[in-house]
């Protein structure tokens, strides 16, 4: 079967993406948005496409992957898909989010949220589009997976950030570089890498990524002992030198104390 057509659809509210993948008889999402709207965007775009949803997938235990996923599915009774451990640690935690990120979106955040229902084993057939399946272990979230099409085609999910400021509150930053390594070390040269957000890109992004922890992570280290907003001033004007731009800066600066905490 040739590769399906792969659409990215891009948030509003919040910069984050949501990809449809449809072949001639199938439509298949990976990951859910974090708003109402946002979510409701992909779901219009899958009834202007006229085909049947075959199924919905999570990559990571972040809820602007999945928070939007009841509003997607929108009553319909298809698999919605993650590996076990993204599954176990978005029903842990969402209690958490519901309280930290739900006053944060006010009316945008979704009342309603639903948990994936099916656990991946290593292939996945949906419709007429499978998908490989690695459980990576903790990375960017404290459960990351990858979907792979074939070789080239990746759905990477936040482990890999293109021209964006990430999240490293989490604390897994030397597990994330050494999934970077091993992505780096073993993925076809040509294949394309399906992220979070920003824009799909070639297996360059890897390096780029791994680069920008390592200068988080070195940052938050020499200003560790500094007043709370002092720190956080100081590693945003060092990982600003280092990507210009505020694109998804919140994230990157809620991550400073957590991880200054980290270290001690």
């Amino acid at each position: 079967m040739q590769t399906p057509n792969i659409l990215r659809i891009r948030g509003t509210v919040m910069d984050v993406n949501s990809y449809v993948i449809e072949t001639a008889d199938s439509i298949v999402v990976v990951d859910g948005m974090l708003t109402v709207s946002d979510a409701r965007a992909v779901r219009s775009h899958i009834a202007e496409r006229g085909k049947p949803l075959r199924g919905l997938i999570v990559t990571h235990a972040h809820p602007d992957h999945y928070a939007g996923a009841n509003e997607i599915l929108h009553g319909r009774d298809v698999p919605y898909l993650a590996t076990a451990a993204v599954a176990a640690a978005i029903a842990r935690d969402d209690a958490i989010k519901d309280r930290v990120v739900g006053p944060m979106m006010g009316t945008e955040w979704p009342i309603e949220r639903r948990f994936p229902t099916a656990i991946a084993a290593a292939t996945v057939t949906l419709g007429d589009i499978t998908f490989t399946v690695r459980d990576v272990g903790p990375g960017e979230s404290p459960a990351d997976s990858i979907w792979l099409l074939d070789n080239r085609h990746l759905f990477v999910g936040d482990l890999v950030y293109n021209g964006m400021h990430a999240y490293l509150a989490d604390g897994q930053h030397a597990a994330w570089i050494a999934i970077l390594d091993q992505l780096a070390a073993t993925i076809d040269r040509d294949a394309m890498l399906y992220v979070g957000h920003g824009e799909p890109g070639g297996r360059a992004l890897l390096a780029v990524q791994k680069r920008y922890i390592q200068a988080f992570v070195e940052s938050v280290a020499a200003h560790r002992h500094r007043a709370p907003d002092e720190r956080r001033a100081a590693v945003v004007a060092d990982m600003q030198r280092l990507l210009p731009g505020d694109n998804l800066r919140f994230l990157m600066e809620l991550s400073v104390d957590p991880l200054a905490a980290q270290l001690g």
